[in-house]
């Protein structure tokens, strides 16, 4: 690829709003959902939409690629609405039946054209082995030509490194960003998987905190040195809701497999649901601010672990709105559904049932 068409695909994807808003004295939230669905992963998804969509006509491509994507809730709306019309890409979205907000749900299933919705019988992490799987299975890749746009897929969560440089620039336009500390909501670890690709790129972070849900794998894994998968727990927090997270495999080979190296600038917080509901009403009752599950462990982790001297920014990585049920009862408000939000919520679901074996999903994409 010559420099000048990456160039115009970076400005294309770039053209996000990532506003840094102040929550208290030493704790800022950097807003990164202000893409078509209004989760942080849009941007990595547009990218890798107008990056796969270049080299499909650079290389002539004739046969259709199919774009494999396990969700835990954001990561499938955003590819589906940043693929969705693209010539030559077929994407299909498998999630969790029963354990994706309904204006999640709605973001993927109701687009139909190029996106299919299948609705796995099961948890996040059978979702994700089952495109894992589809990957090693030599006949079905004869048959179709596959790749994804999960995190496994670099091209998909690096982009989201551009939020970390956004963010140190404007806090050193404010003077804040001598000790700075950034604090991102975690399940998958592709976000700050793409912040710590930043750091090695030379973004001047002090340190980071990975915050987690129940789900607390990495938590452990900083604690022991051991990293130890487990099944996944459902609770408020269902985007982080991942019990055998993909991209700690890239964090441990960035740091040549050193415990030592990793904990030297990366902690961790793991939060339960009681814990996540309590911080949302503090928060709201002190600041006026509104948290979504996720960025409620973001801000929590740094208001525990943040020192004297530093300043501190969490990722807000969706709109709370996302999660209107859950907030609403949480803080007794009622939180306005942007109209981007509402229109999803007007279409009809389109969604095909499959079980958690991988024979059953082999058997259907073999019929495409």
């Amino acid at each position: 690829m010559d420099a000048e068409s990456l160039k115009r695909i970076v400005y294309d994807t770039l053209s996000f709003d990532c506003p840094v808003e102040r929550v208290t004295d030493n704790i800022y939230s950097l807003e990164l959902f202000h893409g078509p669905t209004l989760a942080f992963k849009d941007v990595g998804a547009r990218f890798m939409a107008r990056l796969l969509q270049y080299f499909i006509k650079k290389e002539g491509e004739t046969k259709e690629v199919n774009v494999l994507v396990a969700t835990s809730g954001d990561t499938g709306s955003a590819v589906a609405n940043g693929f969705l019309g693209v010539e030559g890409i077929h994407v299909y979205v498998l999630y969790p039946k029963g354990k994706v907000s309904p204006i999640q749900e709605c973001q993927f299933t109701t687009l139909g054209k190029n996106i299919t919705a299948i609705e796995v019988d099961g948890v996040f992490d059978d979702c994700q082995a089952l495109v894992k799987s589809a990957f090693m299975d030599e006949e079905l890749n004869n048959h179709m030509k596959l790749t994804s746009a999960n995190s496994i897929n670099v091209a998909r969560f690096l982009p989201q490194s551009f939020y970390y440089f956004n963010a140190y620039a404007r806090m050193k336009a404010l003077g804040l960003a001598d000790n700075l500390v950034m604090c991102v909501p975690s399940g998958n670890f592709g976000n700050i998987c793409s912040a710590l690709f930043g750091r090695k790129m030379g973004l001047p972070v002090k340190r980071f905190i990975a915050a987690n849900n129940a789900n607390d794998i990495f938590y452990n894994y900083l604690l022991s040195g051991k990293y130890e998968p487990k099944a996944s727990i459902q609770t408020l927090a269902n985007a982080m809701d991942v019990g055998d997270p993909s991209n700690f495999a890239r964090i441990y080979d960035l740091h040549n497999g050193s415990h030592e190296a990793i904990t030297e600038y990366i902690s961790g917080a793991t939060y339960k649901d009681e814990q996540i509901r309590a911080t949302m009403q503090q928060c709201y009752n002190e600041t006026g601010y509104t948290l979504d599950p996720h960025g409620a462990c973001g801000y929590q982790a740094l208001k525990d672990l943040l020192n004297d001297g530093e300043v501190g920014v969490f990722c807000e990585t969706a709109h709370p709105a996302k999660f209107k049920e859950k907030v609403d009862e949480i803080i007794g408000i009622d939180v306005e559904i942007p109209e981007r939000l509402a229109d999803f919520m007007k279409g009809t679901k389109q969604s095909i049932p499959l079980g958690k074996d991988f024979a059953g999903f082999k058997k259907f994409l073999m019929e495409q």
